[in-house]
């Protein structure tokens, strides 16, 4: 008897591991709420399937792809963390070459993700159907907004239990007219903004869309955002700078407006984008830069026992980024920084010196990362090195990784010219 008991056991648990959840949006009286499998779900959601292990420790519910490649090892993966997916389908971009006047073209796309969504309705850990990513970037033929309608309406027919949505960039005005008009079968709206997050809320309300809506992406301010040199190069927040804006941001938008079912923080992982460590939350090597420790404190209410170094200063030859610094070649140049531990740890400077990036893409494409130029730093002593300025003439760009040795770390650079 006792025998049978455990095999009923194991097989009602399997059972329960295969039902697929029921996801709804629900107007409420102060504005829209998710529910999921009968119970309120705000989205605590990362961007990328890095790291889902550290997603579930620190807080989060949920991680958004692009597209379903390994979509079945991810949806199991995120049910066995107890965490969600908003899973992407990708639908071809005007500005990659895809013609939306081309009918048997839309035609086929739309029955290619039918089979996605059959193939993977029934996971579990499944949340939120993201049509395509940002087809409003450099698009012109408003057809793309007739075919993503035409997806949304497949995906209801052939998955009743889960909201379908697109995910824009930005809040532009006429792009929503004619999501309004064209697009009446989302469930909900994307919206990725990078520095104007705050500024969100009012600006949805103000394109009288009158639905929920989520931010899967949002993070530093962007590079097309901040100031630029005289030769074009974007300078960047150190990590503790984004930790502030990150923090900020989230609390005047996502985190107050009632009709923001949640987001997803850009990028649990590392790229390269104009630079290694722009929009990644982690190195290369997998540390832990201090925005990190932001969303921990957003998702749970609380800091992480060990924090991240705090960079306050960098300069080079004293002066800052924003000063648009010229250099010798071949002359040496101080660097200085001033950096805290919360915790009392040791910390271990790194230094890297890059070319600045020419792979400069849109939209979030591939680009490839420049070659580092070795040996052009000298560490004198704490807070202090000496940068050798490179003998050919070019913009360059010098990288402080900061270490506790606890795999956290802060990050900066700054840009300059040599002439």
């Amino acid at each position: 008897m006792k025998t049978y008991l455990i095999a009923a056991c194991l097989l009602l648990s399997a059972v329960a591991w295969a039902q697929p959840s029921k996801v709804t949006v629900t107007q409420t009286a102060s504005g829209y709420m998710l529910m999921r499998n009968g119970k309120p779900y705000f989205i605590k959601g990362a961007g990328g399937t890095n790291y889902m292990e550290r997603l579930a420790r620190y807080g989060g519910n949920s991680l958004r792809t692009w597209d379903t490649r390994n979509g079945g090892e991810i949806l199991e993966k995120a049910q066995s963390l107890g965490l969600t997916v908003t899973m992407g389908l990708n639908v071809a971009r005007e500005r990659h070459g895809f013609n939306y006047d081309d009918t048997a073209a839309v035609r086929k796309q739309l029955e290619t993700l039918r089979a996605e969504v059959r193939k993977y309705r029934n996971y579990p850990a499944l949340l939120i159907w993201g049509i395509g990513n940002e087809l409003n970037l450099e698009y012109k033929n408003p057809k793309v907004w007739d075919a993503v309608n035409d997806i949304a309406k497949m995906i209801h027919q052939e998955d009743p239990d889960h909201p379908a949505t697109t995910m824009l960039a930005g809040v532009n005005p006429e792009v929503m007219k004619e999501i309004i008009a064209r697009c009446p079968d989302i469930d909900l709206l994307s919206v990725q903004v990078y520095g104007g997050l705050a500024k969100v809320p009012d600006e949805i309300k103000a394109t009288h869309w009158t639905k929920a809506y989520m931010v899967t992406e949002w993070g530093p301010t962007g590079h097309w955002e901040s100031l630029q040199t005289p030769w074009k190069a974007s300078i960047e927040e150190t990590s503790s700078q984004k930790a502030m804006v990150y923090k900020s941001r989230y609390e005047a938008s996502i985190a107050k407006d009632k009709n923001c079912l949640g987001s997803y923080v850009f990028l649990w992982g590392q790229k390269q984008e104009r630079t290694p460590t722009w929009y990644g939350l982690f190195t290369e090597a997998g540390e832990e830069n201090e925005v990190v420790d932001v969303m921990q404190y957003l998702w749970t209410g609380k800091y992480p026992a060990n924090r991240a170094p705090h960079l306050s200063t960098l300069m080079l030859d004293g002066k800052q980024s924003s000063d648009f610094i010229y250099l010798q070649p071949g002359k040496s140049y101080a660097l200085n920084y001033n950096v805290t531990d919360a915790n009392g740890d040791t910390l271990t400077p790194r230094w890297e010196l890059l070319p600045e990036s020419t792979d400069l893409k849109n939209g979030g494409d591939r680009e490839s990362r420049p070659q580092a130029i070795v040996g052009s730093v000298k560490i004198s002593k704490p807070g202090e090195a000496t940068l050798k300025a490179p003998n050919q003439a070019g913009a360059y760009r010098i990288f402080l990784y900061i270490s506790d040795g606890k795999n956290k770390v802060a990050t900066g650079n700054i840009p300059f010219y040599v002439k």
